[in-house]
């Protein structure tokens, strides 16, 4: 059996899994028809794959970086330029969403994804070959790099924006940790269908990005024929979905959007707590597979099945949270954050304690599960719920933006914190990556409090 084939056996029946747990909960009678959930399945399914495979043509570059040869602060800046350009597209993208639907906006992301990483794939190819290119290979993949992550930023703008019009708030919970679901296989494509090609291909780096290129364009071609912004536009009627839609007057400008936004105080701390998110998730994924090579653990298992390990437990964590919020915490997203944080300070601390140990990959593996649940609540889920579906673009555009305004940060600050050349190979030397993350998540398990409580105003919910 293929090595890619033998990793995807076990995600897929995880999945299996889930979905016999799903079955066979309770089901919350909002009136659908059998043909109503058919057909919303195959929405949401291709838009959910088409936003899985925009993180192959994202977190390929930590690969891609590394099979370049890159050190600690290149990747830094490569990887910082594209998540502060994505962090502050919001301004635009959030607006452009919501005036011009969820459909839309995943097929710009997806052909404009795929375009720039065909364009990272010629500059390393002329690298590669010889060419030189002016002023360096670095500052070309940044500016493309960067390129990526302004089309990349229409993602999860867009899914929440098209689920919002198709899902009610009491069943969001779920559908959040679905969103976690699709974020945890685009994770897995990331590292390992990326770690893969580079593994196969050794002397041929450039097609690190240009196999994303190619998958994000065939998801492009499956999103334009089966994706639809509302029920209504797919033939069946459209209903009152119970979230915020009416907080805000139909006629109200961008400028004022963005201001009811941002003087609602339940948005501002989900800001605060995603900005914490962002930074702490991306000190786990982007450094973990630089760490294991510079101390020479590259062939551990952890290693080995970082991205694997990354989906498999990810699945886990959102799927949990999307759960217990809907059954147990009747649709309020804040408990559930606030347990999941309590679990990532605690993974934070812990890496003081093993990190001279193989044990911190897992305690790295178990901060993934609840990071996960954590994005998937607020990023995916609260951001629709107090948005409401007219402004959902805005919401989370902007709760989305700073989740990667605090993953710029992480990259440059841990990038010029962290150990190069041979004082990388001694653990000990990395002890600033935990000083970094423990603050971060001790604020963020603080700002959870604060919503403890917070739901979106009633409406009616017939269908």
């Amino acid at each position: 059996m293929p090595v890619w084939l033998s990793n995807l056996v076990p995600i897929l029946l995880l999945l299996g899994a889930v979905g016999l747990v799903l079955w066979r909960l309770p089901r919350v009678d909002l009136g659908h028809t059998e043909a109503f959930k058919r057909r919303r399945f195959f929405n949401w399914f291709p838009l959910g794959l088409t936003y899985a495979f925009l993180y192959f043509g994202r977190y390929n570059v930590n690969e891609l970086t590394s099979a370049l040869g890159s050190n600690n602060k290149e990747f830094g800046v490569i990887f910082a330029a594209g998540t502060l350009v994505y962090g502050f597209s919001f301004i635009i993208n959030g607006p452009l969403t919501d005036k011009l639907g969820g459909r839309t906006t995943i097929l710009i992301s997806a052909f404009g994804a795929a375009m720039s990483n065909l364009l990272m794939a010629g500059a390393v190819y002329l690298h590669k070959t010889g060419t030189v290119l002016p002023g360096g290979l670095v500052p070309w993949l940044s500016v493309l790099y960067g390129l990526d992550m302004y089309f990349q930023s229409f993602g999860a703008v867009s899914i929440v924006k098209v689920n919002a019009a198709w899902f009610h708030v009491r069943e969001r919970g779920v559908q959040g940790g679905v969103f976690g679901i699709l974020i945890s296989l685009g994770i897995y494509f990331g590292y390992d269908w990326s770690k893969a090609i580079s593994t196969a291909l050794p002397s041929s780096p450039w097609m690190i990005a240009l196999i994303p290129a190619l998958v994000l364009l065939a998801a492009f071609t499956a999103a334009w024929f089966l994706v639809r912004d509302t029920p209504s536009h797919a033939g069946h009627p459209d209903f009152e979905v119970g979230d915020d839609s009416a907080a805000i007057d139909d006629k109200a400008s961008v400028p004022q959007v963005f201001l009811k936004m941002l003087t609602n105080p339940v948005i501002l701390i989900i800001v605060g707590i995603e900005f914490c998110t962002g930074f702490l998730r991306n000190g786990v994924m982007s450094w973990y597979p630089k760490f294991s090579r510079a101390v020479g653990w590259q062939d551990d298992f952890v290693s080995q099945n970082w991205g694997l390990l990354l989906c498999v437990f990810g699945i886990i964590g959102g799927m949990f949270a999307g759960v217990i919020s809907d059954k147990l915490f009747q649709s309020r997203r804040g408990p559930v954050a606030s347990v999941l944080y309590a679990g990532i300070t605690a993974g934070a601390v812990a890496m003081y304690f093993t990190l001279e140990s193989h044990l911190v990959g897992w305690v790295l593996i178990f901060m993934a599960l609840n990071y996960v649940g954590v994005h998937g609540m607020l990023s995916g889920t609260a951001s629709a719920d107090f948005g409401g579906k007219k402004n959902a673009g805005v919401a989370v555009g902007i709760i989305d933006g700073f989740v990667y305004l605090g993953t710029g940060l992480q990259s440059l600050l841990v990038g010029m914190l962290l150990p190069e050349g041979s004082a990388a190979a001694d653990p000990q030397n990395w002890l600033n990556w935990p000083r970094a993350m423990v603050p971060v998540a001790i604020v963020g398990l603080l700002l959870c409090t604060r919503v403890w409580n917070a739901k979106p105003r009633a409406h009616t919910a017939s269908h």
